[in-house]
């Protein structure tokens, strides 16, 4: 398979085909597991939420390029959204949020090129709305100005997202680690790495969670206005703070399930009360190296302190009447998984394990 077919197989997950009374899809996986075809009856992208900025003064079409921009207006601060619709849609619709210096692609695929979670629900019939938040990915324009850094931090995010110790300029991993480590994956997977167009921290110390949320609820409502259906919330790490306050702004969340969010709201912040006034069920996985992490890494304290947080929330919610579990993998059986356990070697067991809690918790 030449380059630029393997890209584009990676980025978009598909090959199109317009068709005369519609669009069909063809899914042609770049790995030898999948051997059923998938096809998509629509695929498109579309932009939800966002503002315009206007500058002062009045635009002079015979002068464009003057420098100030006067008069002009920027469309910015909206999310980007693809989404994919299966021939065979039996399930209620999933919106996608990444994390921290990610951006969708980190849904559609692995650093080793096998399935995403995006695929795999898919194949058991949701439709998927993949979103880049603003000010990232194909989101990019900002109403506020920010720093794209050029510091060389592969290994500080390696060992936050409790992937193993870097040595000697290699990856190792864990031990009984998921994660796919030969030396192109790891390379693939640092290379997803996306940066924010307006923050000036380089720890996203300076992340705007309500415009991020706000988005994310417009994408919900959006999803609503095509199909008549609530939306299934799917957040990732940082994107799990904009998750629990996109309910402020939309009535449409059905669920939420929360990828080893950065921690959850406390009982007496809005959003915790908004969730559970309106009585949204919840679920928050995380995966191994939490209790049995290596002691000398800053990371395995955060983690510790981040997944307590999310015990704590469940504790409330489920005393208040709301439906709440926390998965944590190991305690399961599941061992072995980062921060991405989407993208792990097992991410089908852990997406069988969701696609069974939606179907227990969750009213289609």
């Amino acid at each position: 398979m030449n380059s630029k077919k393997r890209l584009f197989l990676l980025m978009i997950g598909a090959t199109v085909t317009s068709l005369m009374g519609g669009t069909v899809s063809t899914y042609a996986a770049d790995n030898t597991e999948t051997t059923e075809p998938l096809t998509i009856a629509e695929q498109r992208i579309f932009s939800a939420g966002g503002i315009t900025i206007t500058s002062d003064g009045t635009f002079n079409p015979e002068d464009q390029w003057e420098e100030t921009g006067a008069g002009q207006i920027s469309h910015v601060d909206h999310a980007n959204v693809l989404y994919q619709i299966p021939e065979e849609e039996t399930g209620l619709p999933m919106v996608f949020l990444h994390g921290y210096g990610q951006s969708r692609m980190c849904w559609m695929t692995t650093p080793d090129g096998r399935e995403g979670w995006a695929e795999m629900f898919l194949r058991d019939g949701h439709s998927v709305y993949l979103v880049d938040e603003p000010r990232r990915g194909e989101a990019g324009q900002t109403s506020v100005s920010g720093t794209i850094s050029t510091k060389t931090l592969d290994q500080r995010w390696y060992t936050q997202f409790r992937i193993g110790r870097w040595e000697d300029g290699k990856s190792v991993p864990n031990e009984g680690s998921q994660f796919p480590n030969d030396d192109n994956s790891v390379d693939q997977f640092f290379r997803q790495m996306t940066p924010d167009t307006g923050m000036t921290s380089d720890m996203g110390g300076d992340f705007d969670n309500d415009v991020v949320a706000q988005a994310l609820a417009s994408t919900v409502d959006e999803v609503y206005e095509r199909s008549g259906k609530d939306s299934i919330l799917v957040t990732h790490s940082q994107g799990g703070g904009p998750g629990w306050t996109a309910a402020k702004y939309t009535d449409h969340i059905a669920a939420i399930v929360a990828i080893e969010p950065g921690g959850a709201p406390s009982s007496d912040s809005e959003d915790y009360q908004t969730v559970l006034e309106k009585k949204i069920p919840i679920t928050m996985y995380f995966g191994d190296y939490i209790d049995n992490g290596d002691t000398a890494i800053q990371a395995t304290g955060m983690w510790q302190g981040m997944r307590q947080a999310c015990y704590d929330f469940a504790d409330a919610y489920t005393k208040a009447g709301g439906n709440c579990t926390v998965v944590d993998l190991p305690k399961e059986g599941i061992t072995g998984n980062d921060h991405f356990m989407f993208q792990d070697l097992n991410n089908d067991v852990i997406q069988e394990h969701i696609e069974n809690w939606i179907q227990e918790n969750v009213e289609a």
